[in-house]
């Protein structure tokens, strides 16, 4: 009868050396998956976060609020101040809005602040006085009505006057011995430039232009 016959311990380091060969394919294999999973979900989460942020500028500014001896839009270089009309009911009055980047833990970010309902002047001009204060050294007040939206490396606004764009610390084009009133004070367009940080999303420079529905004539 014939004796069976087993592997050899060539054959067996072979088996081994080919399974953990196949074994260490899979692992790099399923690795790389997750990682394009997790920059995938990073991507599309900051990509929201981004468009949420661009919808609340663009509401911002369809919301401007002329009102009598007041400043609808004001550009300083460092915060934009704007005011606008609450939604809120039933006596919705007017807000105080102010957009800036500023160091947070360490990192630029882009916020956003928001004053409670103003419906006197004086409550107009404290407000506006504090949104003012909140871009450049806020203190814990100022801070409960910040909103943080998202990194940002840098950013720029440029106003749409007179067939052109211009700085918006420039004045208006009006006429001679005419003062601005309000209704000039709201350029035609606003041109947002937004330079976002490297990182796993969205990067680089970025621009939004927002046409002024009632005088801009759909200019961009």
């Amino acid at each position: 009868m014939k004796r069976a016959r087993g592997f050899t311990l060539i054959e067996l380091l072979v088996a081994i050396a080919l399974l953990g060969l196949v074994a260490l394919m899979s692992w790099r294999g399923l690795d790389a998956m997750a990682r394009t999973q997790e920059q995938t979900r990073a991507h599309s989460a900051q990509l929201m976060v981004l468009q949420a942020a661009l919808a609340q500028w663009n509401a911002d500014l369809d919301a401007l609020l002329p009102l009598a001896h007041t400043v609808p839009l004001d550009w300083d270089g460092q915060v934009l101040r704007l005011t606008r009309r609450s939604l809120d009911a039933p006596d919705p009055g007017a807000l105080i809005v102010a957009w800036t980047r500023r160091t947070v833990q360490g990192q630029d970010q882009w916020l956003r602040w928001q004053s409670a309902p103003v419906r006197t002047r004086g409550d107009w001009q404290q407000a506006w006085q504090q949104a003012a204060q909140w871009a450049r050294n806020p203190g814990d007040a100022e801070r409960r009505r910040e909103g943080v939206l998202l990194p940002l490396a840098d950013w720029q606004v440029f106003y749409f006057r007179g067939d052109a764009w211009s700085n918006p610390q420039s004045s208006p084009d009006t006429p001679p011995g005419d003062a601005p009133t309000v209704g000039t004070l709201i350029p035609d367009g606003v041109r947002l430039q937004l330079e976002l940080p490297p990182g796993p999303g969205v990067a680089g420079p970025l621009v939004r232009d927002w046409a002024n529905p009632l005088r801009g004539g759909g200019k961009s």
